[in-house]
């Protein structure tokens, strides 16, 4: 039986939506909902891993638990790992399931649908998930990033061969689009995080390739509906209008 813990990392310095953890989502602050949506999902206790006061602030006046991490700590999966080492020494949870702060509309099965592969597979050190690429822009968009899944005929789970910003496999059949969500195995993730940035991440600039490239087995669950990132002020008038419906109220 696995142990999840969902951890939120989030800080406020964005590149392109510079304090988005705390942008106004009909009233509320976007890590509000995602909080809320983290909870929802039922699969452990849940942990935001702040980057910024303000936004532990937020969190501790709902009642839920936050930590703070060191806001220089490049990725999220360093923010994760660094808030699960202060918070369970102990290391009583064993699986860490990484929800970004900027997914306010995700549905808790999406989150859930992140533990199927170890379920399926003990080999399995990372488990991530994918759509089906079924557009020609998309395809052949850079910042799509591409899988090369090894994915047998009517299952939904396979091993990722290799990630790309450009299009693979070659030849006929069906694309995937990686969508970045994570979930480690306790052990995976601190060994990921003290992995030397590799060759192949650093020519795609996908940091998922470091753990391909010193060997770690990576698992995709192939699921229907790509979660809403809010990237842009765009994306976040679009998670407005989602949130306002009445089963988020």
């Amino acid at each position: 039986m696995m142990k999840p813990i969902v951890i939120i990392p989030t800080r406020l310095g964005s590149t392109r939506l510079p304090g988005k953890a705390l942008a106004d989502i009909n009233g509320q602050p976007m890590i509000t909902h995602v909080w809320r949506r983290g909870v929802e999902a039922d699969v452990g206790p849940v942990v935001v891993a702040c980057g910024d006061k303000q936004i532990a602030d937020v969190i501790h006046e709902l009642g839920g638990r936050a930590v703070l991490t060191d806001p220089a700590l490049p990725t999220g999966s360093d923010r994760a790992d660094a808030a699960v080492r202060l918070i369970d020494p102990q290391a009583l949870y064993d699986t860490v399931v990484i929800l970004q702060g900027d997914l306010p509309t995700i549905d808790p099965r999406t989150l859930r649908a992140t533990l199927d592969p170890f379920a399926r597979n003990a080999a399995c050190d990372i488990a991530t998930l994918a759509t089906e690429i079924k557009d020609a822009l998309e395809l052949e968009a850079p910042q799509v990033v591409k899988i090369a899944l090894a994915l047998q005929p009517g299952e939904t789970i396979g091993r990722a061969i290799y990630f790309s910003r450009s299009i693979i496999p070659a030849g006929e059949g069906t694309y995937y689009h990686h969508v970045g969500m994570y979930t480690y195995r306790r052990e995976a993730l601190s060994r990921f995080v003290n992995l030397r940035r590799g060759i192949l991440e650093q020519r795609e600039s996908l940091e998922q390739l470091r753990a391909l490239e010193a060997g770690m087995w990576i698992d995709v669950n192939v699921i229907q509906t790509e979660p809403l990132g809010v990237d842009t002020l765009a994306d976040l008038t679009r998670a407005r209008a989602i949130l306002r419906a009445p089963r988020f109220q």
